[in-house]
């Protein structure tokens, strides 16, 4: 789609099968209650998504998602990045939302940069927070993945001085800034995007489940660092977006994951994009 002069690509990595009954932190019968009400049975075949925005002079990718490390059904998004129209060589930039497996996974593949000449950039405190040995050591044996995944994928742009977190709040390149969304994990990051009065947010993992949160934002996930917190960062989100009208896109909305946010009486409603041919 377009953005103004900035063209924004929805990169598929793949779908996975997630248990919602078992992950979010409400009522089972609640759950199947909203997933019966759009059609849906637990587990849900859920979308795992990237973007690819080419600006004019820079080409930045917003997240990389799973490569290796969440099953065989993901790992994807390098050929279609390649699909549509681009080779891993030519990203500038990476901006990672938040340092979990199926966003950090497809940065490297046996150990190499699969971005060889890309700059890896992500908030201070994620780094600090997946890439400490001491959280790993301390972690329980099943959250040991979740550090392990981050320290190899990270490593190779480690190691060629490829890696430059940032700090909340920061412009990035013209049109392209991070703003601090922490909760999900304690550096989870949005990123807005803006061009000729047209304005894009990437909300990485603010949203899991589309047919359950948009109606009740309060409900968390297991995988939230901090559930409190990731829950107020999605009211925030939510609202401003349905108040403002603009687009935004999400990992794990149904695949291209984008559209617009409307009010519904005290709660919201996702608006798919319309899909438009290019011509």
């Amino acid at each position: 789609m377009r953005l103004g002069a900035f063209e924004v690509a929805a990169l598929s990595d793949g779908t996975a099968d997630l248990p919602f009954t078992q992950l979010l932190n409400a009522p089972k019968a609640n759950i199947e209650k909203a997933l019966t009400k759009s059609f849906l049975k637990d587990p849900v075949e859920s979308s795992f998504n990237g973007f690819l925005i080419n600006t004019g002079s820079k080409l930045v990718l917003i997240d990389t998602g799973a490569g290796k490390l969440f099953g065989p059904t993901l790992g994807r998004l390098a050929a279609n990045l390649q699909a549509a129209g681009y080779q891993p060589e030519q990203v500038d930039e990476i901006y990672i939302t938040h340092m979990h497996p199926d966003h950090v996974g497809g940065l490297a593949s046996d150990g190499k940069r699969v971005f060889p000449n890309a700059i890896v950039r992500v908030d201070q405190h994620d780094a600090d927070f997946w890439l400490s040995a001491a959280n790993l050591e301390a972690a329980s044996k099943d959250d040991k993945g979740f550090f392990q995944g981050a320290m190899a994928s990270l490593k190779p742009y480690i190691d060629a001085g490829q890696f430059k977190p940032f700090d909340g709040n920061t412009d990035l390149v013209p049109g392209i800034k991070a703003i601090a969304a922490r909760g999900h994990t304690p550096g989870h990051s949005i990123y807005s995007v803006e061009n000729q009065g047209q304005k894009l947010l990437l909300w990485g993992d603010l949203i899991h489940l589309g047919a359950m949160q948009f109606a009740a934002p309060d409900i968390t996930i297991k995988f939230d660092t901090d559930n409190k917190s990731a829950a107020v960062q999605r009211k925030k989100a939510f609202a401003e977006a349905a108040a403002n009208g603009y687009w935004v896109a999400a990992a794990h909305l149904s695949f291209p994951g984008i559209g617009h946010v409307r009010h519904e009486g005290k709660a919201y409603a996702w608006v798919p994009a319309n899909y438009t041919a290019a011509r």
